[in-house]
Formats: C-alpha cells, sequence, structure tokens
C-alpha cells in the first residue's frame, strides 16, 4: 500500500517539471529523480502523475534534450 508523503527533494515534482518544459532540457539527474519517484512507495496525486506524464512524454518524443 502506498503512503502519503511529502516529495523529499527542495523542490515539488510540478517545480522541477515546469523548468523541464520551460527550458527544453532534462538533466541525468532530473531524470533520475522522477524515476525514483515513479517507483517509490510514495503516494502521488493525479497532478504530480499528470507532470511526469508531460515530461516523460515529451522526452520520448525528443522535444527534450539531456543535458549532463
Amino acid at each position: 500500500m502506498k503512503t502519503q508523503a511529502g516529495f523529499s527533494t527542495e523542490h515539488g515534482i510540478g517545480d522541477v517539471a515546469n523548468r523541464i518544459v520551460a527550458t527544453g532540457k532534462i538533466t541525468r539527474e532530473d531524470e533520475q529523480m522522477l524515476h525514483q519517484v515513479m517507483m517509490s512507495d510514495l503516494y502521488l496525486g493525479m497532478e504530480d502523475l499528470r507532470h511526469i506524464r508531460i515530461v516523460l512524454d515529451r522526452l520520448q518524443m525528443g522535444l527534450l534534450r539531456v543535458a549532463d
């Protein structure tokens, strides 16, 4: 069972996703963090899931550049 918990980084998922979409760049650290959040036992609300889906869709479509 997933439990509700706060996002463990200093910025929320929405802030990170908005920055990624606005700049068109995603760092390896951002990508790793999003994957870790998705695989964790944290409860993700609909808004968080929407932000993650937007970023991953853009990444899959080649609209984001991976920057190290």
